[in-house]
């Protein structure tokens, strides 16, 4: 595995429905780039209520899945696309867990959450559908904390180092989120895992009292 892109985003106007706003992400590649436990030094986030943050510093997608996107929507989609901050050329063979370390550069993230895709996303890609089409493919990259901050390039090698625990996959968060009638058994060890603060407390709220 290798980092195929490192993408930073600008403040740029998008409409959303009737509603103008401006976002960060629409991503442009460069070189290199330092990361902070916040995130990438000069990548512009914008919703900081719903992105961003220790827990979700770095949104990471892979080449891979953008390959089955273009198949499938019939039109190139390069690097940065979605909104990720760094592009890698896989995940590996195996499933990507909450817990997952990667080692890319200097840097150690380790994953935290799938993306939950949302209306910007469905703006940025000029098609309403988006959303449905991004939930019903539950290919959604993750985000990730920053372990070890430091210099990333594009080019280098990713080492994935997989959890001592078996804990969720991408995959059980990414369905256990739509669910409209979660098992409780199921839910409470999907809140074992290490989870970004945000998806732990939408995910706690669907407990019992």
């Amino acid at each position: 595995m290798r980092l195929v892109s490192i993408n930073l985003g600008r403040p740029e106007p998008l409409q959303i429905g009737p509603r103008p706003t401006t976002t960060g992400i629409y991503k442009n590649p460069v070189e290199a780039a330092q990361i902070s436990t916040l995130g990438l030094v000069g990548d512009h986030v914008a919703d900081q209520e719903h992105h961003g943050g220790p827990d979700q510093a770095v949104y990471v997608y892979n080449a891979q899945d953008y390959d089955w996107w273009m198949e499938q929507l019939g039109e190139a989609l390069l690097p940065g696309t979605f909104g990720e901050n760094l592009t890698f050329s896989s995940f590996g063979e195996e499933p990507v867990r909450i817990g997952d370390r990667f080692r890319v550069g200097e840097v150690l993230l380790e994953v935290t959450a799938p993306r939950i895709p949302c209306s910007t996303l469905a703006a940025r890609m000029n098609d309403l559908e988006f959303v449905k089409k991004f939930r019903q493919a539950a290919r959604p990259g993750f985000y990730a904390r920053v372990l070890e901050a430091g210099r990333v390039q594009q080019g280098d090698p990713v080492q994935k180092i997989a959890a001592p625990t078996a804990f969720p996959t991408l995959a059980d968060v990414f369905h256990l989120w739509y669910d409209k009638a979660p098992e409780t058994a199921r839910l409470r060890w999907i809140l074992t895992a290490p989870l970004a603060e945000r998806a732990r407390a939408v995910l706690a709220a669907r407990l019992p009292i």
